[in-house]
């Protein structure tokens, strides 16, 4: 600073100053003061610094299982609704059950997915995530039918086993595992399996996996395309997933032209679905390999890190399964029928979402003036609806830091937790997630003990990482009881 001050001649120094402050007048008065009396019915809230507002503090990383700092203080000093400006715009943070409930079952009529242009680069602009409309609804339903149909087959089931099994034997003779790096080539290798009928030995599997690594570090990173950060790294490596997934298709059209020959898999049904063309076929396949991936593999990390720290729940979990096995031979596979008897299993899933938020909040923004107790959500304005905030809220959950499954007795806490979002953007994978989870779990709590590092916990950056990777020290138990 002080070599542009030695010299600039005092005018032009002057002009200078007087554009900053200009540009900082303008910038203001378009964010905040061009509301008219709706303003006094805004909820109260602060905008922090110009241009960035409080997005830095708002994405300062915390354990998964906690508020964090930022929106503890604003909570605790505005409410559970309060304004912020976040990602460059005026914004309503909701921490608000009935609000967050409100605004994802109004999709597309008071509300629409609204990310920040930077988020288009790594997502691409077919993506589920901001697609709307008619579009969203084709999509949509292409990754419904393949959910519904993978739940339901033998083969996926078989598939399932085989690499949770593979992987648990993979642990013989150790005394230590990462189990983060083990879940995500665990979830990984199901998918591009299950989409592909690529095996997890394949070297477009390991290309496919080091990318989606790349990948998840720059999706919620601040959005500066300079060489080197996480958010230009992520979006090159969008585009190398992207390359993979058209020489797939390629190859399989070559394939089914020449010899006629079909897996059955995921890029059969995309390949004979008319209706898609080649962007929108590349998009759904990564999403659903995102979705399947990320979700699935940080999933499967809380449920053992809770799990370890809550011995009676494992011990109730460890009985659910035995009683499972007895009723069956012992290589004998899993069915449909067997994870209809996984309830308890069930509600530790479910529980381990409500603790360990996967998901921390959505971006949405409002079509029109939204009046709403008494609070206005002025049209144009970002809304994020924060799931974490009503996860951990004490006056819709009992002890709401503990884990504990039991809570979910109490049907009506399915009315109190939105894991996998609500509305027209539901989830479409969440109950194959569920499923594949099970299944996992049934041969890891019959197979191992384990604990965890007392320093090691699950950090929100928002997305969800283990700060040292969750290495689990194992021991092997008697397989069945």
């Amino acid at each position: 600073m002080d070599i542009f001050c030695c010299h600039l001649p005092d005018t032009v120094l002057a002009v200078f100053l007087g554009l900053c402050l200009a540009f900082l007048f303008l910038f203001f008065s378009s964010s905040f003061s061009k509301q008219d009396v709706r303003a006094r019915n805004l909820p109260r809230g602060s905008e922090g610094w110009p241009l960035l507002g409080e997005t830095l503090a708002f994405l300062s990383p915390h354990r998964s299982n906690s508020l964090g700092s930022f929106l503890q203080d604003h909570c605790s000093r505005y409410g559970k609704v309060f304004k912020s400006h976040l990602f460059g715009s005026p914004t309503i943070v909701s921490c608000d059950h009935e609000l967050n409930t409100f605004i994802l079952r109004n999709e597309e009529s008071l509300f629409k997915a609204s990310y920040p242009k930077p988020m288009h680069g790594i997502l691409g602009k077919y993506s589920l995530i901001l697609v709307s409309g008619d579009l969203h609804k084709k999509l949509r339903s292409v990754a419904v039918n393949f959910v519904t149909a993978s739940k339901s087959t033998s083969e996926f089931h078989l598939c399932v086993e085989g690499l949770s099994v593979s992987m648990l034997e993979s642990w013989k003779g150790r005394e230590q595992v990462a189990f983060c790096k083990e879940a995500k080539l665990f979830a990984l290798s199901l998918m591009v399996k299950t989409l592909l009928s690529i095996e997890p030995e394949d070297p477009r599997a390991r290309k496919i996996l080091a990318d989606f690594l790349t990948y998840m570090k720059g999706f919620v990173s601040l959005p500066l395309y300079i060489p080197g950060t996480p958010y230009a790294m992520a979006v090159k490596a969008r585009a190398r997933l992207s390359s993979t997934v058209r020489e797939i298709i390629e190859e399989r059209r070559r394939t089914s032209n020449e010899v006629g020959l079909k897996k059955g898999d995921f890029m059969d049904v995309i390949l004979g679905n008319e209706g898609l063309n080649e962007e929108e076929m590349v998009s759904i396949v990564l999403d659903i390999l995102l979705g399947g991936y990320e979700t699935t593999a940080t999933l499967m990390a809380l449920i053992v890190f809770f799990l370890a720290r809550e011995p009676a729940s494992l011990l109730q979990l460890k009985e659910e399964h035995q009683a499972i096995r007895r009723k069956k031979g012992r290589e004998e596979p899993l069915n449909c029928e067997d994870y209809k008897q996984m309830e308890y299993t069930n509600d530790v899933i479910c529980e381990a979402l409500r603790c360990g938020n996967v998901v921390k909040f959505v971006h949405r923004k409002a079509l029109q003036d939204i009046e709403f107790k008494g609070l206005t959500i002025p049209s144009g304005w970002k809304v994020f609806p924060v799931f974490i905030g009503t996860h951990l809220d004490p006056t819709l959950h009992e002890n709401p830091m503990k884990f504990d499954p039991s809570r979910w007795k109490d049907k009506a806490m399915n009315k109190k937790v939105m894991p996998f979002g609500g509305g027209l953007r539901l989830c479409p994978g969440a109950e194959l997630a569920r499923l594949i989870i099970a299944f996992f779990l049934h041969h890891l709590v019959l197979s191992y003990r384990w604990k965890t590092k007392p320093d090691d916990f699950p950090i929100a950056y928002p997305y969800v990482e283990f700060k040292r990777g969750l290495v689990l020290e194992i021991e092997p138990t008697e397989r069945h009881g």
